[in-house]
């Protein structure tokens, strides 16, 4: 990020949603932050990503999360950056992140939702990545 203090590639983009959901009730667990590596280690559309990048987008996040309008500021630059087709993608991996550690929070419900709502996610796929992210992340005890 070079020239610009807010310039995201797409997939930084899709770290960003991630790194939102998992900061949104104020407290990075540990196994939300393994789910997001695991993700960009893991999934075709970070193929090309260089992991180094993470602390950037982080601090971007942590960023805009400080400033009175950051969550809009923060949407403006997915949208922005982020190709349309892409937009399930990032709601699915925001879930992934919100149901990782095995709960979802409040804050985590709220900022979902808003995702939801700024990527004009459909009502019906939205319920459907929210149950794929839920069955994936049931344990053997719950």
């Amino acid at each position: 990020m070079p020239d610009q203090p807010h310039a995201l590639s797409p997939q930084d983009c899709l770290v960003a949603v991630m790194i939102a959901v998992s900061a949104s009730d104020g407290d990075l667990r540990t196994v939300e932050l393994l789910r997001i590596e695991s993700s960009v280690n893991n999934l075709p559309v970070f193929s090309t990503y260089d992991m180094d990048r993470f602390k950037d987008v982080s601090r971007v996040v942590f960023d805009l999360f400080a400033e009175e309008d950051g969550l809009d500021a923060l949407f403006g630059l997915v949208r922005e950056n982020l190709p349309e087709r892409l937009f399930e993608t990032a709601y699915a991996l925001a879930c992934d992140v919100g149901a990782s550690d095995g709960e979802l929070h409040t804050q985590e419900l709220r900022i979902l939702e808003e995702i939801r709502h700024e990527l004009e996610i459909d009502r019906l796929h939205a319920a459907a990545i929210e149950w794929g992210a839920r069955a994936r992340h049931l344990t053997l005890e719950g």
